[in-house]
């Protein structure tokens, strides 16, 4: 189970343990510190208490006993202060600190005076010591508890430390990470359907070696794609001969009937390679350049040029508006999606939205969304992702008698992505039966 505040990515959480790794370093080099110097002024004060009470001791043996109490509180410091008041009946504190106390002003005193250390349970008094003087006056030393005060400057400064050294690291961790990045990228943009870019093969050891290692991947992957696109064309391309041939031939049979079920079976192998050449062309269309298209134009040419063809395709909507694309890839991609609707349900009907995102309250135009719609029997819903793959046809409303190759849709999801949109597949939204091919389209295809 994966804590909330744990980050999720390495970058987050490598800086998370460097910086609680420092915090607690600095917590405890300041706690240390702050011990190490409250020992200190402990002895310091201990020092200066036993001297500064023995002299108090002996100018008060030397005042008159009527003026002892005014001299008193003239004779108070800020930790500590004289009273001449009865000693209580307590029993001595057993402290370190007490002991430590009472010694040291003991060694002070005139000889034969006592000094005794009790804890006077007083809210704010740590230690009372209780002494007489020459005459037998009772004299008491209260000791406040010990505040040690530390200045704002210097939690400011430890502050200030602390937030470089986690910048530091932000930017250490920072440059260590981003080749793992950098490699996360290339490995995204690696496809048959864009050029490779090698990675820039600098940096420490691990990382050139790592970059070394995924340039030769690159390569080899790309040849392998490329090989397969060149046998694929190359096949579909040669059999157009033979086909050829045997068309000619199948025209010289007597049997009609024999005449009539070759001619349609070279007609089917006919259909596949055309379809072969134009699933490989599909990775090319990212060779084609950009261009501002108007895309309600584009779509009334497209219904117009089936229209006149005699075909029922209808542009049921198609809202103002340019993109950056490339139109001849965009063209094959619709008609293969018409044609598909044509073929499986007889019909078809297309619509063109212009999404609209808000950016900062303002309205600004999005991605588009171009829909192809049929009313035939759609497809189930655990077959909407199969259908995309090349040659995967479905027989209960694909067979081979519609002339299906498995290939249209396959051409179109290709040509999709090549624009940098996104073809998804599902019944139609209005309530109506059929199939519904969905195109979002960026407001501008990669480049």
């Amino acid at each position: 189970m994966t804590l909330r505040w744990w980050p999720r990515s390495l970058f987050g959480r490598i800086l998370l343990v460097l910086a609680l790794g420092l915090a607690l370093a600095h917590a405890l080099t300041f706690v240390l510190a702050i011990t190490e110097r409250s020992m200190t002024m402990r002895r310091a004060m201990v020092s200066y208490l036993a001297s500064d009470v023995a002299s108090s001791l002996a100018m008060l043996d030397r005042l008159p006993a009527a003026e002892r109490a005014q001299w008193v509180d003239r004779l108070a410091r800020r930790n500590y202060r004289f009273t001449l008041t009865a000693p209580l009946d307590a029993p001595e504190d057993p402290s370190a600190m007490a002991r430590l106390i009472a010694g040291a002003v003991g060694a002070t005193l005139p000889p034969g005076r006592s000094v005794r250390v009790i804890d006077p349970r007083m809210p704010g008094t740590e230690l009372r010591l209780q002494l007489q003087l020459a005459d037998g006056t009772p004299l008491a030393v209260d000791m406040d508890e010990p505040r040690l005060q530390v200045s704002p400057w210097v939690l400011g400064a430890l502050a200030l430390q602390l937030a470089l050294l986690v910048g530091l690291c932000a930017w250490a961790v920072r440059a260590a990470t981003r080749p793992l990045r950098t490699l996360a990228d290339a490995a995204d943009a690696l496809g048959a359907d864009r050029p490779a870019v090698p990675l820039a093969e600098d940096g420490p050891r691990e990382v050139q070696r790592a970059a070394q290692a995924f340039n030769r991947m690159q390569q080899r992957i790309q040849a392998h794609l490329e090989e397969r696109m060149r046998i694929l064309a190359a096949v579909s391309h040669d059999l157009q001969t033979p086909i050829t041939r045997l068309r000619l031939r199948a025209d010289l049979l007597d049997d009609t009937a024999l005449q009539g079920k070759l001619h349609a079976d070279l007609a089917e192998m006919q259909s596949l390679v055309e379809e072969g050449i134009a699933y490989a062309r599909s990775s090319q269309a990212v060779q084609e350049p950009l261009q501002r298209v108007d895309l309600r134009a584009l779509l009334q040419s497209i219904a117009f040029d089936y229209a006149d063809a005699g075909l029922p395709v209808t542009l049921l909507h198609a809202d103002p508006g340019t993109c950056d694309t490339r139109p001849q890839a965009l063209r094959r991609l619709v008609c293969n999606l018409v044609d598909n609707a044509i073929k499986f349900a007889g019909a078809a009907e297309l619509s063109l939205e212009a999404c609209e995102q808000e950016q900062d309250q303002t309205p600004a135009q999005g991605p588009w969304l171009l829909r192809v719609l049929d009313r035939g029997p759609g497809i189930a819903q655990a077959d909407l992702a199969a259908v995309l793959q090349p040659y995967v046809r479905l027989e209960d409303s694909r067979n081979r008698g519609t002339g299906g190759t498995g290939l249209g849709l396959a051409i179109a999801s290709e040509l999709a992505k090549a624009l940098g949109g996104r073809l998804v597949l599902g019944p139609r939204t209005d309530g109506a039966q059929g199939l519904q091919a969905r195109l979002e389209l960026p407001e501008a295809s990669p480049a």
